[in-house]
């Protein structure tokens, strides 16, 4: 039986998988704010309660935004207060007497959509994540790959591709990061990057829907708005996919829903290639808000 827990800023949702990788058991509850010990308490909680449903002892994988420090184990993370600076992995571990496998929550992403049925034979896939912010996860042969920091699949705080850069014209706008750098793509290939480029070219603040909307209504601006972020995320992607060259992509996040994607991209990306390169499959996350929860779980499948 796998365990998995998503940890997020407001609510913690638990799921239990059987062998066959089937949802058996759901739990969600709030998030404490700053309560450690309580933090810890919700979860052992839980993992007994399931221990008890099911009869035997589930293996556990946590996806929490932010990650591990390498080398002490100290999680680093901004939207769970509770969590940041402790040892959740050592602690919950020396509580239930078993392992525990955590990681940051966009791998996990990713490493559901590896695990679901259609995608099991492929080799290597490569998540996106086009919400609030622009990030990702690698997983190769059917395992997260978080590198040597845990730092892999932060794709977001890469920087702006030049030849991206010179696509954006004179007024390109110099975004800062939350990293304290500035032209990390997080803030261009996001959902909140779409409406901020909007906002920057045309001063107006629109939704991503709402500009989506004009576009399909054939309004001037939102069509001239679309085909230059197509092209700037096109020329970005390309350079991810030079790095990784992945056997599929899989697209979650709001912006993912904008299905002009899946036929402007295959279209766009060649010419950003190496002449030998082709496309990868891109597709559409299946699993949407439930891809944290189902991504934890499977960090002990090996």
């Amino acid at each position: 039986m796998y365990y998995g827990f998503d940890i997020g800023g407001t609510k913690i949702e638990f799921g239990a998988f059987n062998e066959k990788l089937e949802r058996v058991a759901t739990e969600r509850v709030p998030t404490p704010g700053d309560d450690y010990d309580k933090l810890v308490d919700i979860l052992v909680d839980i993992i007994e309660k399931a221990d008890r449903e099911f009869g035997t002892q589930g293996q556990i994988g946590i996806g929490i935004p932010g990650m591990e420090d390498a080398e002490d184990g100290a999680l680093l993370t901004s939207n769970v207060p509770a969590a940041k600076g402790r040892f959740l992995r050592k602690d919950l571990e020396s509580r239930i007497g078993r392992s525990v496998q955590i990681d940051n929550d966009a791998n996990c992403f990713a490493l559901s959509e590896a695990w679901d049925s259609e995608l099991q034979g492929e080799k290597s896939v490569l998540g996106l994540i086009l919400g609030t912010g622009f990030g990702g996860g690698i997983v190769i042969d059917g395992q997260v790959f978080s590198g040597k920091n845990h730092v892999a699949g932060e794709l977001g705080h890469t920087r702006m591709p030049i030849d991206a850069w010179f696509h954006l014209g004179e007024k390109a706008p110099l975004f800062e990061c939350g990293c304290n750098n500035k032209g990390c793509i997080d803030n261009y290939l996001s959902g909140r990057g779409f409406e901020q480029l909007y906002a920057h070219y045309y001063g107006e603040n629109l939704k991503a829907v709402d500009i989506i909307k004009q576009y399909g209504e054939g309004e001037v601006q939102a069509v001239e708005h679309v085909d230059r972020f197509m092209e700037m995320l096109a020329i970005c992607l390309a350079n991810l996919f030079t790095a990784f060259d992945p056997h599929v992509v899989v697209l979650g996040g709001g912006l993912s829903n904008f299905d002009l994607l899946y036929s402007e991209l295959p279209k766009r990306l060649p010419k950003h290639l190496l002449s030998v390169a082709r496309v990868p499959k891109i597709i559409k996350a299946k699993h949407g808000d439930a891809g944290g929860v189902r991504g934890a779980a499977f960090l002990n499948i090996r």
